[in-house]
Order: C-alpha cells, then structure tokens, then sequence
C-alpha cells in the first residue's frame, strides 16, 4: 500500500456567517492556502465572551471549510485510494466532488474515508471536509479546530492488508528467544476468487532479517482471511525503558507471483506482567510507575500536531524523570506513541471522558450509543503494535461510575470490546470520588464499574487505597491522577505496596483551558473551581505551557530520587494584609529569585526542597542555620530570611559533610537577550520544529526574572515563525505572531521549516537591551 502525505496545498475558510452554497461555486480564491496540520482557534483572538469559557481557554471555536483539488493518476485507476484523517475536531463530513463520503463525530480518533467510486480521472478533483466545532460548550479542556493532525493518502491494489490489519504480540519473551505472533488481516476486494501468499518477515532494530514466515490461502471474491503466523527470534533485543529496541515486520501480499502489496510494522519485544503482589514487570522486572496526565495539546502550538511537537513531549518528560503517561482524556497522536516507542515511555491510552451520561451539553455523549465501538475499535487497533502502550482505559471520572445510568453494564461492555481486539494489556478506568448523589451512592458504590476492570484507576483517592485493599485484596490500584502538593503522599503507598502500580500527577505538562485550575489568590479563600478571564492556561503542570521545568518539578525530582538534590523555592511576598491561598492542582507561588527592590529588610519565606538530611542555608556568606529535610520533613527545609540584596545558597549535608548546593543571587540590571534552540541542525520539510528558549540575562549571564518586557521576533531564510509564547496564564499576548513578553524572564519561539535546504536566522530584540541572534541550518 502506497502511503504518502497529503497535507500541502489546502484552502480554507472560517464561517463567518455568511450562507454558502456549494451549487454555486464559492470564490476560492479568497480562501486562505494553507498547509495541514492546521488549528484556527489558536489563530485567533481570546475573548472572555467565547462560547468555550474558562474550559477552552476563552478561545473562538466555530465551524470552518477545507478544500483540496488533485488529478488522480492513471495508475490509481483500478486501486483502492483511501485518506486517513488523524484527527478533526470535530464533527467532520467529507465529499468527494459531489458524493458526500462520510462523517466522523468524535475528535480524537482516527479514520478513514474511501475515495475509490467518487474519483473522476481525467479532471481535477475537489475534496471537501467540513468541521463543525460551533457547539458549545462541548470539552473540559482546550479542544483546538479543525484538521489538526495530518492527514494521508493510501493507494492499494484490490488485494491488500486491511488498513491496522497487522497485529503483532510477543506472547513468549526471555533472553533466549521470543515468540512473535502476527495476525495479518488481508482483503479480497476484486470480483474473483484469489490464492494468496503472505509473507512476514522480522527485521532486527539493526536491519538484519530475524526471522521469516511464509502461508498460502485461498481468498474469495469480495472476502477475507485473517492469517496467523507464529515466528521464533533468537537472543532478541528486548524493548525496555532504557534501550527502546524496535524491530519491523515487513509484510508482502502475492497473487500469481506479483507483489501485490506491502506493509511495514514496528513493534518491541518485551513481556509485561501485573500481578497484585509482585507489582508491575516489565520483562520480569518490577518497574514503578513514575507518571503524568497529558492532554493533547502542544501548548503556544494549539492543537495542531507536528511530529517534532509530538517527540518533544515525549523527551521533556523522559528529562524531569517520568517513565509514564496517560493520554488524558482521549487517543493520542500517532507520533506521539511512534516518539514514547523510540525513546522509552510507557502509555496508558485512554478513550473518552464521558459516556451516556455528559459533562457539557455537547460532547460526546451525544454519540455515544452509535459511536462508541467504532472509536473504540479506532484506537485499540491503531494503537495495539506500540510496545510503549501497557493499559487501555475506556473512560475519565464517568459521571455512571457508581452504577447509575447502567454504569456496570456499560464498563463491561466496553472492558469486553477491548479485550476482543487486544487481550494482551488490561484495562483500567479513572475513577473519582462521587459527588452530586446526596449521599445515595458513596466510594462502596463504585466497585460495580471496578469489577470489570483489570487494573483500577484512582484518582485523588489515595487514602482509600488500604481500606479498598482490604475489601478486595486481588484488586490492583493506580493513581490516574494526584494534586501536585500531595506527590510524597501518593509516592509513599507506591513504594510501600505491591498493588499500588504507580501515581499519574495532573498535570505533568501544563496545557490550554481548565484555565486557572492551578493558581495562588491573595485574600479570601478560593471559592470557585476557575476563576474567569484572562486565565486561559491551567498552571497546574510540573513543566509549564512551554516545557519549563516549574517548582514542583524539582520537588518531584526529590521525592523519585532523580536529578535535583537541592531547589531553592522562595515565596513571592504577600500583599499587606493578605494571605496567599493555594487551589488544590496549586503549587505555592514560589520561584528562584532573589531580586525583591522595595521589600529591604522584609522576613521572606524559603523553602529549600532536598534530598539531603539536613540543610544549611547561608546568606551573603553568613549561616542562617542548619535545619533538618529529610523525607520526615517532607523533603523541606524552611527558613524565615531577611531580604538583602546579594547570594542565598543551600548546601545540603549528609552526615554533617556538604554533598550538594544550590545557589540564587541578585541580578544585575537586565543587559541582553538569550536565544538558545533545542536543535540547530533540522531536517528540509515543511514540518520540522526548532523551540528556541528566550531569556532575558543580565551581564553575568545570569537569567532576569523580574526585567520582562516586550521582544520582537524576525526570521530570515528557510523558516518560519510557527508560535510564540510564554507560561504567563493571564497574559492576552497572541500565539501568532512576532511579539511575546517573557514570563519571569523567559519566553519560547518555535520556528518552523520551509521545505527547502538553507540557513534559517533568528534575531530578537527588546527595548534597553542588547539583540540575540541564533542561525540554524535545514537540511
């Protein structure tokens, strides 16, 4: 099957009220031409009167037109031509010139749409696809519209593997061999009876054949066969967390000795096992979950989803120590899964936030009964070959999760669909206290939708770990999701027991909407769940809306025991009079910053989060005393200083000898801007990212936490300015554009390639201080 992008060269137009008809032939040449992926929410401008609210962030949803026109190839007639749509929110229908093809409500799985009868060759053809995000509200979170995941063409002879109709498992792995078993699902879709001859061969991750399997079975007309092939892999190279070892299948179908059609497949051997008293195993070896929840999003990008976006994702949280996600609330982008198997991340895919029962009157309970097994068949086999992907979960805090509304049944409806496509992973569910049932239904109540789990999701219920463990000591247990201040907690039960597999904080990466969801107010307590415009990011996140590692990262840091030893943490000074209140995804308004003009001679507070037993914090050179920080203090040491101009350092002692330190000083007059890009070297398509980090420094160097100001953007050469932004939550600076004020100091730009090979020049320049200049290089 041929598979290529189709992606380049679409028009678009954004309703704008006005009726159009397409018996009339709409001026197109007034449509924008743009490239896919494309998310126009985040194009436009937020308004606090937005159809979407705090839940999206405030930003414009609406309903919007692609058009596509091509000529299909002479050499297509005959074939089967198919697109793949990775993602449309939402609410897509398609045409083909003028036979309508198909619709697909849900935003977050994946499809297809057949294009063979309605080609005309000979002539330009014009695709259409409409995407209706207009009602509102219908998403907890920022959404983002349109086709926002790329899109591809499959060409195929009549005889050809069902698109996902390669399954591979690995039901036998030690370090001597592996079984490898491959379910390969082949169509007949021409007017006669055909032989066929499948064959499959296993390629090493270093490209060496590592086994082959060859089967021969008769297929009729307009039929199909699912062939099964068992193959041996001696002394396999084991897919694990720190060697992420892919091997590929590459499948061929014959017909009277033609080729007919071909498939390639990656996959990882490993072996995975849960098991209430040994925890969970990968390849016989107890792993701890080590986890974050992660919406879909790709921050100051929207929605819109670039592999490299995608990758990055995945190797930010690798570097704050995570060794899991759970893809929260929906199936992920492939190249997000394609990026986990490559790096080593493991994935919990989660399918719907909602059943029959809403959240809002218009998401996806609305389709529910029509829709669910398809959506659910969408991800389970799309996603079944990743090695990273550990657990299915077939639904977030579910409003049925009690029982009423046929909550049992429709769990076990769904737990059984899954195990049908996959039965090698468990699945699990989130589940959440329950609210809103005056007092009919409590905690006890939800073991009706637990009995059809394998592994179940807990979130923010922790403390019922050891009490449900008593009731039902098979079960196993996962935090789906945590607050941040409550990490230690959650950690302690995963390390001290067996059935508790691992602890998913929310969020692990900030994302748009839920907007404010994690905030410090100054003054009467917070009352309210968000709190209204111009919050638009959730501010909950370890790593911010641009990957920044936050405070309660390094915290976390600790309590895994990886990277930071010592984090100084001081608390922002209250308003007179005003206390600070933390929301429960807070996190203290704390920073490592030691520039406070005005506040001469104040007691500020300091935490000092460490890994050490005890802490000496030091003061311009002078001892303010040694405090003890070990795991019962929480990992914290804090300190009551009076603010002075200069250097606060932390040195960490172990057995009254110094092992660590950690350092904040007083800057300097801001003196210059800093571009630092993630990656100089890119490849020459029109989808490579480079995410420059902007910091505003003083003359030593040191990054400026309270100089923000304004600073402009240009590029020359091969790229492009694809986003700007900032972790500010509150700011109403746009995510387009050449202009973004940094956020105590630092902002991001993401700069997008061309297509073409050359040099790409980014400068930035701000009033007062010296420009920055980077060049990068594509191709």
């Amino acid at each position: 099957m041929i598979r290529q992008s189709f992606n380049h060269d679409w028009r678009f137009k954004l309703y704008d009220g006005k009726p159009l008809s397409w018996w009339r032939q709409p001026d197109y040449s007034t449509w924008r031409t743009l490239n896919l992926p494309h998310d126009w929410s985040i194009e436009l401008p937020r308004n606090p009167d937005s159809l979407s609210g705090s839940s999206g962030g405030y930003f414009p949803t609406g309903r919007g037109w692609y058009r596509k026109t091509f000529t299909p190839p002479e050499e297509w007639r005959g074939k089967k031509v198919y697109l793949e749509f990775e993602g449309v929110y939402m609410n897509a229908e398609v045409w083909l010139n003028e036979h309508y093809l198909g619709r697909h409500p849900y935003g977050y799985t994946s499809f297809f749409m057949e294009l063979t009868d309605a080609l005309e060759f000979g002539k330009e053809n014009a695709l259409r696809v409409q995407v209706d995000n207009a009602s509102e509200p219908n998403s907890r979170w920022y959404s983002g519209s349109g086709i926002y995941r790329p899109v591809w063409l499959l060409v195929a002879d009549p005889v050809h593997v069902a698109p996902w109709g390669v399954y591979v498992t690995t039901p036998q792995v030690t370090p001597q061999a592996a079984l490898v078993q491959i379910h390969t699902r082949v169509l007949n879709q021409r007017e006669s009876d055909h032989t066929v001859t499948l064959r499959s061969r296993i390629l090493s991750p270093s490209g060496e054949q590592a086994a082959l399997a060859e089967s021969i079975t008769p297929i009729p007309a307009m039929g199909e066969h699912e062939f099964s092939q068992t193959l041996k892999v001696t002394d396999p190279r084991l897919w694990s967390l720190e060697t992420p070892h892919l091997y590929q299948v590459e499948t061929e179908v014959w017909v009277d000795g033609t080729r007919v059609d071909s498939a390639t497949t990656s996959f990882g051997i490993r072996s995975i096992e849960f098991d209430p008293e040994k925890g969970f195993l990968l390849n016989g070896q107890p792993v701890l979950l080590k986890g974050g929840c992660v919406h879909h999003d790709n921050g100051v990008l929207g929605s819109t989803s670039f592999a490299r976006a995608e990758e990055r994702k995945v190797e930010i949280h690798k570097a704050s120590g995570f060794n899991a996600i759970r893809c929260a609330h929906n199936p992920p982008a492939p190249a997000f899964l394609d990026a986990c198997d490559r790096l080593g991340m493991l994935v919990i895919d989660e399918a719907f936030d909602c059943w029959r029962e809403g959240k809002n009157p218009y998401d996806y309970h609305v389709v529910f009964d029509d829709w669910w097994q398809r959506d659910l068949d969408s991800m389970v086999l799309r996603d079944r070959n990743h090695p990273s992907v550990i657990m299915w979960s077939i639904g977030n805090e579910v409003l049925e999760r009690d029982g009423r509304g046929g909550g049992a049944q429709i769990a076990a409806m769904l737990a059984n669909r899954v195990r049908q496509l996959d039965p090698t992973r468990p699945v699990t569910s989130a589940i959440c206290d329950i609210w809103g049932s005056d007092g009919k239904y409590t905690w006890e109540s939800t073991d009706v939708v637990f009995a059809s789990l394998d592994v179940g999701g807990y979130n923010y219920q922790w403390k019922q770990y050891r009490p449900d463990h008593e009731r039902h000591p098979r079960r196993m247990m996962i935090g789906t999701e945590s607050f941040p201040m409550e990490a230690l907690d959650n950690w302690n039960l995963v390390e001290e027991e067996s059935y508790v597999l691992g602890d998913f904080v929310w969020t692990s990466l900030d994302y748009l909407g839920e907007a404010g969801i994690g905030r410090v107010e100054y003054g009467e307590p917070i009352t309210s769940f968000l709190p209204g415009y111009p919050w638009h990011q959730a501010n909950c996140g370890d790593l911010d809306l641009c990957g920044f590692k936050r405070p309660q990262s390094y915290y976390r840091d600790i309590v895994w025991k990886t990277g930071t030893r010592l984090y100084i943490a001081v608390h922002t000074p209250a308003p007179e009079g005003k206390e600070a209140h933390i929301s429960r995804w807070g996190w203290p308004d704390v920073w490592p910053n030691w520039n406070w003009p005005g506040h001469e001679g104040q007691t500020l507070k300091v935490d000092v989060y460490s890994a050490c037993e005890q802490v000496e914090l030091f003061l311009n050179g002078r001892s303010l005393g040694v405090k003890p920080s070990s795991k019962a203090e929480r990992y914290t040491a804090t300190f009551e200083v009076p603010y002075e101009p200069g250097q606060l350092k932390a040195v960490g002692l172990e057995g009254g000898k110094p092992v660590a330190e950690a350092v904040v000083e007083t800057c300097t007059e801001a003196a210059a801007l800093r571009l630092t890009p993630d990656r100089s070297t890119l490849r020459a398509t029109d989808d490579d990212l480079s995410y420059v980090t902007v910091e505003i420094v003083d003359a030593a160097g040191r990054v400026h936490p309270t100089a923000d100001r304004p600073v402009f953007f240009t590029v020359q050469g091969e790229g492009v300015l694809a986003a700007v932004g900032s972790a500010n939550p509150i700011s109403e600076e746009p995510y387009r554009g050449n202009m973004r004020t940094p956020y105590r100091g630092r902002a991001l730009v993401v700069v997008r390639t061309t297509g073409k090979p050359g040099e790409i020049i980014l400068r930035a320049q701000a009033d007062g201080l010296t420009p920055a200049e980077v060049t990068l290089r594509a191709g």
